[in-house]
């Protein structure tokens, strides 16, 4: 599922709508931005008379906040507050600690972070990339990757918590034609269970300051024709498309 198919599900979650912007040109303004509306279409968040105009992440934190609304109102139904009597409450016993004992906070949900790619990650990396369409296993990632630090180039992964949900390949290229190195990302991917929560950004972020501090002075990416909602998350990063890629099998 992608990002904006989660930010949908969630919307319809709360009796709304996810309303898409019909531009399909990165350069427009309304390129990518998307409201919110009611069930009967009118509209509630993002949106003016030519349709949506706000960005993805705007309308997650809007239904965040509406979630937090929703709980606070909730408590206020559920524990209504009583009429003073002028009674004092009875004095709580002594040996009663169980009672007197707060419950314990919840631990924090772990916050994403980016790291170079190990040797152990292998198998979770195989996976991801499989995920992509590409047919590898866990033998060939370790010696890929074994390969890429010797030149300087291992892969970036996210992590939450110890699991990896994520993976960016970068590679700095001295081709003839261009007067700087070209940096590329040769692979890009989120598992499916962690999308939405800004994961994909960190890593290519990340990447691309490598690529920076490198001596690149512009980051190329390719992906698949069918992949739509990658294109539209690299088009919100910036990028545009510039060329076609061809490909041929060498046999």
């Amino acid at each position: 599922m992608s990002d904006l198919d989660q930010l949908a599900e969630s919307a319809r979650n709360r009796g709304l709508k996810l309303i898409r912007s019909r531009v399909r040109t990165p350069a427009k303004r309304r390129f990518g931005k998307v409201g919110l509306a009611d069930a009967k279409g009118k509209p509630v968040f993002g949106m003016d008379a030519k349709g949506p105009t706000a960005k993805p992440e705007q309308v997650e934190d809007y239904l965040r906040n509406l979630d937090a609304k929703d709980w606070g109102a909730s408590l206020d139904v559920a524990a209504p507050q009583r009429k003073r009597t002028g009674r004092k409450p009875p004095p709580t016993p002594a040996n009663d600690a169980a009672v007197r004992r707060k419950a314990p906070k919840p631990k924090p949900a772990p916050k994403p972070q980016v790291r170079e790619a190990r040797p152990a990650d292998a198998p979770r990396l195989a996976q991801l990339i499989r995920y992509l369409g590409h047919e590898i296993d866990e033998k060939s990632v370790r010696k890929n990757l074994a390969a890429l630090k010797k030149t300087g180039e291992t892969p970036l992964v996210a992590t939450l918590g110890k699991d990896v949900v994520g993976l960016c390949g970068l590679k700095k290229q001295v081709v003839i034609s261009r007067p700087a190195p070209l940096g590329r990302l040769t692979t890009v991917v989120v598992a499916q269970e962690a999308q939405g929560r800004g994961i994909g950004r960190m890593l290519v972020e990340a990447a691309e300051e490598r690529l920076r501090r490198a001596g690149c002075k512009m980051v190329e990416v390719t992906s698949n024709d069918r992949r739509t909602e990658a294109h539209a998350f690299y088009g919100h990063l910036g990028y545009e498309r510039t060329s076609m890629r061809f490909a041929k099998a060498l046999k």
